[in-house]
């Protein structure tokens, strides 16, 4: 049960303000670039391991905790506990995202005679679940294989930054006081760099549970499996594999370099 409110508190922290600062951005222009969303969701990264890793290990992310069992660094036996709270979390963060803002959503759908559930509706959607698509011919389309990799690649930067951080092997690591700071600031670069691609997902849970809600919420087909049936393998798959790859990376490569670079009495884990 500690484990499951510390997942529950921190990733509801995480995607409320990070998908609130979407919303905010798309219903009322608040913002002048991407960069402040990228920083606000930085900062909310921080906000909730902070907040959590007290009570849990403040994954906040099915792909972290899935890498972190790869790893050894968590037993197989938490992983139900850990993704049932971070998915719950995350659609509940949503559900009180449309509390908020759903009576401006309705006000500019009727304004721009937008039908819910329609391809047009995908503009409100968005801060929601994340979209890479745009119609084909368009200079801002992005091909299927495109958006797995960038989501992909994406978690994989993000999954060793966290491993770099919290190594104990990794001499140049900040103390564990400012590790939550660091990652933070690594989402908030990676955000700017894949944002305009996919929305930079990098999370199932932060993707599925606002897309469920969506779903639920009246978006239908065009939340769930949306277009291109991208969802599933773009923000799903995509970011487990990075994470994968990056606990390989860290396996093979990364830990061994680092404990024969060290004394043997630091502790590797």
């Amino acid at each position: 049960m500690r484990h499951f409110v510390g997942e529950f508190i921190g990733t509801f922290i995480l995607v409320f303000f990070g998908c609130g600062a979407v919303a905010v951005s798309i219903l009322f222009q608040s913002y002048s670039g991407l960069f402040q969303i990228a920083m606000i969701w930085g900062i909310a990264v921080s906000l909730a391991i902070y907040a959590s890793r007290g009570l849990s290990f403040a994954h906040l992310n099915p792909a972290v905790s899935i890498a972190f069992v790869l790893a050894g660094r968590m037993s197989c036996r938490k992983i139900p506990v850990y993704l049932g709270a971070q998915f719950l979390a995350a659609f509940l963060a949503a559900a009180m995202i449309y509390a908020l803002f759903g009576h401006v959503i309705v006000g500019q759908e009727a304004a721009q005679q937008i039908v819910r559930g329609t391809p047009e509706s995908i503009r409100f959607a968005r801060m929601f679940g994340e979209y890479f698509y745009q119609p084909a011919g368009s200079a801002l389309h992005v091909p299927y294989g495109v958006a797995f990799l960038a989501e992909a690649f994406g978690t994989f930067l993000l999954m060793t930054f966290i491993f770099a951080l919290t190594e104990g092997c990794n001499v140049g690591r900040p103390h564990e006081q400012l590790a939550p700071v660091f990652i933070g600031a690594a989402v908030t670069i990676i955000i700017c760099i894949i944002a305009p691609l996919t929305q930079a997902g990098l999370n199932p849970a932060r993707d599925f549970g606002p897309r469920l809600f969506a779903y639920f919420a009246g978006w239908g087909k065009a939340s769930i499996p949306g277009p291109d049936n991208g969802f599933l393998g773009v923000y799903i798959l995509g970011p487990i594999t990075g994470a994968v790859a990056a606990t390989a990376f860290f396996k093979c490569l990364f830990q061994p370099q680092s404990q024969n670079g060290t004394d043997d009495k630091v502790n590797c884990c």
